[in-house]
């Protein structure tokens, strides 16, 4: 898996960007520094290092060696400080109560039975009252073919997602249509899906 998005990564451009997603930026009165936060599968790290930008304590992980190493320079050249682990995220030891805050962002590269296992992780590693911020693209995505997975079956619904996070307590949960421009691997009209959930106390 790690090879395949080191390729992806390879070269100087950000195939992703280097702003944050849209909708993390317009979560951004729940973020509060000093919060500890995990961002999943962060790539290149315009979202991690944004984070960090606002004053939260971010854990970066990401399979992908080459994703990290331009991220750790965009952390650099933005003055912010962000830890960084290489992980496989189906092996890793996500930890117990560990993170105010989850941010996942796009992390649709996961099968059925591997998001399944992700976001048990997501929920046990959130500490009570911790928040989870996600984003996907929805099946609709596979008309507009501006990014994301080919594989139907690695999409969101609001169904998936109600019945996944229904142990927390659903904040928002949208699905919607619109342009995004994140570099050149997200990029046009979109079928998006946003939630924001809070664990219970």
């Amino acid at each position: 898996m790690s090879s395949i998005w080191n390729e992806r990564y390879a070269g100087d451009d950000y195939h992703f960007g280097t702003e944050p997603n849209a909708f993390l930026v317009s979560q951004q009165s729940l973020l509060k520094p000093g919060m500890s936060c995990l961002a999943v599968a962060d790539g290149e790290g315009r979202n991690g290092v944004w984070l960090a930008g606002h004053g939260l304590d971010v854990l970066s992980v990401d399979s992908s060696s080459v994703a990290q190493e331009k991220a750790a320079k965009l952390a650099r050249e933005r003055g912010v400080t962000v830890k960084f682990e290489q992980v496989d995220l189906a092996q890793w030891a996500w930890g117990e109560n560990r993170f105010d805050m989850v941010a996942a962002i796009f992390i649709q590269f996961a099968p059925p039975d591997l998001r399944e296992q992700m976001f048990a992780h997501i929920k046990r590693c959130l500490k009570p009252g911790g928040l989870l911020l996600l984003q996907g693209y929805t099946p609709r995505q596979l008309h507009y073919r501006t990014g994301g997975p080919s594989q139907a079956e690695n999409l969101y619904t609001e169904a998936l997602l109600r019945s996944a996070f229904d142990d927390m307590q659903i904040l928002h949960l949208r699905e919607h249509d619109d342009i995004i421009s994140e570099g050149s691997g997200h990029s046009g009209m979109s079928a998006l899906i946003d939630l924001v959930a809070r664990k219970h106390r």
